[in-house]
């Protein structure tokens, strides 16, 4: 018997035992689905007259099928950066307990609501201030929705199952004190559904799919996004548990399963596991953002910032720089900015100084050789490089032993301490890849590791570079910075600083390039350099 629950619900089915998802286990990725769910939902300096808040809900959003394929069909992709009207997520199944296995499956979205605030007499206005001084702003806002069903994995393999995930248009007013007016929230119908079927691939394996598609009549022609927004299910995306079945890693699937991974079709979402690391799990997060398995969201992060990729420590820096009356718009434009605040104003010194950033990928380092000193091209020893390939690998996610990370010499002092620095040279530096060596100028082919590899690394894997620099960590981890040779932008991001990094076992020594081959430019390497408030740190490094 299928549970449904919509419109805000929290149930979670029963357990049933055996190996699967305990009733809490979706709500232990609460965190990172709620970050999915409001991404991009408010932007700093989270005020209504910011530009960078006039355009809004980018990711995972599903429009009426007519309005959105108005000028041609979706073109479908592996993330929800493009509006569509359906999202469809395929994945794995490992069937542990034939003939009791069970699926749950919940769909999660945003629904638009229309803050409209109107002075006495009912006329709507932009803003109002009230005697207290509060001031009070029309603005867009959206409230969670969620539907849920658990079924026998059965009678998905026996035809299906398909389920309403809409919400009902309603209408909310708050009045306003001393008869200045009122803010009234009005709400138009979300029509949706979900069908969720299965599909044997061998007799302990299925292929489970998973479909929401926007079933509501298209808005009249010629109307905005704006307007149409209001009938989408917005931030859409999709939580996956397996009660006797686990699902499978899509990213780094287990031996064997290569090929039937690649032949699932994820069209505006990219599925990953959730749960404790490995290459199998009994919960998966299908979100129109991609991720990698096993997100978490930060211990030391206080609270949702709904900024992408966002630094706790800068964005609280910026917001406790807002003026007064910057702070009082922020606070009238959202509920959601005004708690963001809230938390900012009476964040403990403590709590704020954990936001500088915790290291938890280091790996014991061991004594080896150092590595030889090779010549640069006018004869003169190089400074010391990196031990040989492969050098500084961190460890593998599901446990496998990590190579030995390189002792810095003897003589060298310590990372921390005045003159660490002294013989380095990341533009002179080399580093040994299959005894080839490795430095500004050198030409590579890109092989991303298939473990522990960045998710868009991934996408990069096969393409030629060439090396600009070779960087040492305070780890003793080495990194060598890379152009792509078919980057049309390659010499501005060379001038700017602005690379792809690979250790060196993800790198393939070349030879120079041909005459019929793109190599891009090697323009002399950009010093270090301050990045600006438009700049975010965190893409400087990949």
């Amino acid at each position: 018997m299928a549970e449904a629950l919509a419109e805000g619900g929290t149930r979670s089915a029963a357990p049933r035992g055996g190996a699967g998802p305990s009733p809490g286990v979706f709500e232990q990725l609460g965190a990172v689905a709620d970050a999915v769910l409001y991404e991009g939902y408010l932007l700093y300096p989270y005020r209504r007259s910011s530009a960078k808040n006039r355009v809004r809900w980018q990711f995972g959003v599903l429009f009426p099928r007519d309005w959105v394929e108005a000028d041609g069909p979706v073109t479908p992709g592996v993330s929800g950066s493009a509006d569509s009207w359906y999202q469809q997520t395929e994945c794995l199944l490992r069937v542990r307990q034939p003939g009791s296995a069970r699926v749950r499956v919940r769909v999660r979205y945003l629904q638009m609501q229309r803050k409209q605030v109107q002075e006495a007499g009912h006329r709507p206005v932009e803003s109002l201030r009230t005697d207290d001084g509060t001031v009070h702003l029309t603005f867009d806002e959206a409230l969670p929705r969620e539907c849920e069903v658990e079924l026998p994995l059965d009678e998905l393999l026996r035809g299906g199952h398909t389920f309403a995930v809409g919400a009902a248009a309603d209408e909310d007013v708050e009045t306003l004190p001393e008869g200045a007016g009122r803010v009234v929230r009005t709400r138009e119908e979300v029509r949706a559904e979900t069908t969720v079927t299965a599909e044997r691939l061998a007799d302990d394996l299925c292929r489970i799919r998973v479909r929401t598609t926007n079933t509501a009549p298209a808005p009249a022609p010629r109307t905005t996004r704006d307007e149409a927004l209001r009938r989408a299910l917005i931030a859409t995306h999709t939580l996956l548990g397996g009660d006797g079945a686990e699902f499978v890693s899509l990213i780094d699937p287990p031996a064997g399963l290569e090929a039937p991974v690649r032949a699932c079709r994820n069209e505006f979402t990219f599925p990953v596991l959730g749960g404790e690391s490995g290459d199998t799990g009994t919960v998966l997060l299908s979100a129109p953002i991609i991720l990698p398995d096993h997100p978490q969201v930060a211990p030391e992060s206080p609270g949702d910032l709904h900024d992408a990729a966002e630094i706790d420590e800068i964005l609280t820096l910026r917001t406790m720089l807002l003026t007064d009356e910057e702070k009082r718009e922020a606070r009238a434009t959202d509920p959601r900015a005004a708690a963001i605040l809230d938390r900012v104003d009476t964040m403990p010194q403590e709590v704020f100084e954990r936001l500088h950033g915790a290291v938890r990928s280091l790996t014991p380092a061991t004594p080896a050789a150092p590595a030889d000193r090779l010549s640069d091209p006018a004869g003169s020893p190089a400074p010391v490089t990196a031990a040989a390939t492969p050098a500084g690998r961190l460890p593998d996610p599901v446990g496998s032993p990590a190579p030995a990370t390189p002792a810095p010499p003897a003589d060298r002092p310590a990372w921390w301490q005045e003159g660490a620095d002294d013989g380095l040279s990341p533009t002179r530096d080399t580093v040994l890849v299959d005894g080839v060596p490795l430095g500004g100028g050198s030409r590579v082919r890109l092989r991303p590791r298939g473990r522990g590899a960045d998710a868009q690394d991934m996408f990069l894997a096969g393409r030629s570079a060439e090396v600009a620099a070779v960087f040492h960590d305070v780890d003793g981890s080495v990194h060598l910075a890379v152009t792509l040779d078919d980057d049309p932008a390659a010499e501005l991001n060379h001038w700017y600083g602005r690379f792809h990094y690979f250790r060196p076992d993800e790198l393939e020594p070349l030879g120079p390039a041909g005459p019929d081959e793109p190599s891009a430019p090697a323009p002399a390497a950009a010093p270090a350099r301050h990045t600006t408030d438009s700049e975010t740190p965190a893409a400087e490094a990949e």
